[in-house]
């Protein structure tokens, strides 16, 4: 993993468009929720064949369980929730000559039980691991974490009380927030069962994920990330339909670019003030203007849109300086690009797409504003040429990507996404393309799944993305997600981007997007 630090970076902030973002801001709803269960770890459906199963002991019996050194307990909210824990802990025995120490975990999945306790050797940084050690010098008394966490399940564990006296809990608590509350939504039915448990998980994932900002994942990274919001924003318009928390976001990313006017990919607000974060993904700066335009499209909000332009001109502007002497996007390491957490492919010809995909939408918010456009109207013409002399192998039907030339899917997927080709020869290629790399080697989340999936779609291959749905967010149903993941390799289940199941995230809202899919698209 590649972490981008940039010394050097002169960021400019625009006090208008953030305090218009601090306008459309709006507290976050609270519910309290009460443990469901005790339970306890086995073997079964889950991640590695770990899951919980149901304990001998009763959660109505809790505060008669008497914990001492090493002993533990495992509480189950019954659902994943995103907000501070509570409970009520007591002495037994003997008078307190000791504090209490005690273990905290809280986990999304059962799987982070078991890795938590092995050493740590992922890419990210440990302290995002979900846990907290505590010591109590007076009992009785109820412990609030100030801490916010996302999860299922609650792990305490005591780490020592003394040999004199032992420790009880009660009244578990969870207060969970978010911006919206499931009761603002009424889900698409499709008819059928899976697809429709899909739809709900959607809506649950995205809805912890909507807290402040669209956050790519509560548990981490807690960032508003741009790629993630273009997803978030269209699920959002196909569920719960909160136009003042896009609107936010947009503001937030307008407000603060860099001094050439390069959009960063993530913002931190968790501070008194955003902070742009100096990491750049060259996909990802130009989805800014993709966001914008699903947002016009929405709401056709026109003082938004005017407000933002400037942005979204600049952005294109500083892509446009990646275009080589043949027109195509040359990728450098000053301004690399996503596409997804898979590295073994090229993702030059992708860049290209990307380019094309948001230059084709930021013409049409220009005109819509009154802009000359004739300009940006040749470059998308002379990138086409180059795209289709350059890029694609008539003998093949396939586009290429990088010096040797290889053939991808994400390539394909990117491609049909603009349209470039005949809706036949989009829809034979993305059928030829699934013949050929299905089930992916290199695809590793749910982001690029969304992608394939919408090109299946857009190219009239609808039976091929029911199936790619069905199998896909489907295979992690099966494997118990109360919310859909970050990074879901279903040929191998122990992947992680950073090399530790621990630190990934199983609530990441691009992995949502089944709900604005099967809504837009479903027959």
């Amino acid at each position: 993993m590649h972490f981008q630090t940039g010394k050097n970076i002169d960021f400019e902030r625009n006090d208008e468009l953030l305090k218009k973002a601090q306008l459309v801001q709006k507290p976050l709803h609270s519910k309290i929720v009460k443990a469901k269960d005790i339970v306890e770890i086995g073997q079964g459906k889950g991640i590695e064949n770990i899951s919980l199963q149901p304990s001998e002991k009763k959660l109505a019996n809790l505060s008669d369980y008497s914990l001492g050194k090493g002993d533990s307990i495992i509480l189950d909210f019954g659902d994943h929730h995103v907000g501070y824990f509570s409970i009520g802990i007591s002495s037994v025995g003997s008078p307190m000559d000791a504090p209490l120490f005690l273990h905290l975990v809280f986990a999304e999945q059962p799987i982070e039980l078991v890795k938590i306790k092995e050493p740590y050797q992922g890419a990210l940084s440990k302290s995002w691991l979900q846990e907290e050690y505590v010591h109590m010098d007076k009992l009785p008394a109820v412990l609030k974490l100030t801490r916010r966490y996302a999860c299922r399940y609650v792990k305490l564990e005591v780490v020592d009380t003394s040999p004199k006296w032992k420790v009880v809990f009660d009244h578990p608590t969870f207060e969970a927030k978010s911006a919206v509350t499931l009761s603002d939504v009424n889900l698409p039915k499709t008819g059928d069962k899976l697809l429709d448990q899909i739809v709900e998980v959607s809506a649950k994932t995205l809805r912890d994920c909507m807290q402040d900002v669209f956050e790519d994942g509560p548990k981490r990274d807690r960032r508003l990330w741009l790629g993630d919001l273009r997803l978030q924003a269209l699920a959002n318009y196909a569920s719960y339909n909160d136009q003042d928390l896009v609107k936010r976001c947009l503001y937030l990313f307008g407000a603060l670019p860099t001094s050439s006017g390069r959009i960063t990919s993530n913002l931190f607000t968790n501070f008194d003030e955003p902070i742009p974060d100096d990491t750049f993904l060259y996909d990802y700066g130009l989805f800014f203007i993709s966001t914008l335009y699903d947002y016009y499209k929405q709401y056709l909000d026109l003082a938004t849109l005017k407000d933002l332009f400037p942005a979204a001109k600049r952005e294109m502007e500083q892509a446009l300086l990646y275009l080589n002497g043949q027109n195509l996007v040359e990728i450098r390491s000053d301004w690399p690009i996503y596409i997804d957490s898979g590295n073994n492919f090229d993702k030059t010809t992708c860049a290209t797409a990307v380019l094309l995909y948001a230059l084709k939408q930021f013409i049409s918010l220009g005109k819509v504003i009154n802009e000359n456009m004739t300009e940006y109207a040749e470059k998308l013409k002379n990138i086409q040429k180059a795209v289709l002399d350059l890029l694609y192998d008539k003998e093949t039907g396939f586009f290429v990507s990088g010096k040797q030339k290889k053939i991808n899917v994400a390539s394909q997927v990117w491609m049909v996404l603009t349209h470039i080709l005949s809706d036949d020869k989009n829809h034979d290629l993305m059928k030829r393309s699934m013949e050929r790399f299905y089930p992916f080697k290199d695809i590793t989340t749910p982001y690029m799944y969304h992608h394939i999936a919408t090109a299946l779609f857009e190219s009239n291959n609808y039976e091929l993305a029911i199936k790619l749905i069905k199998k896909y967010w489907g295979g992690m149903l099966e494997l118990g997600a109360d919310t859909f993941w970050e990074a879901y390799k279903p040929d191998d289940l122990s992947f992680s981007p950073y090399n530790s199941l621990a630190i990934n995230s199983y609530c990441h809202a691009w992995s949502c997007t089944p709900i604005y899919l099967l809504k837009k698209y479903a027959k």
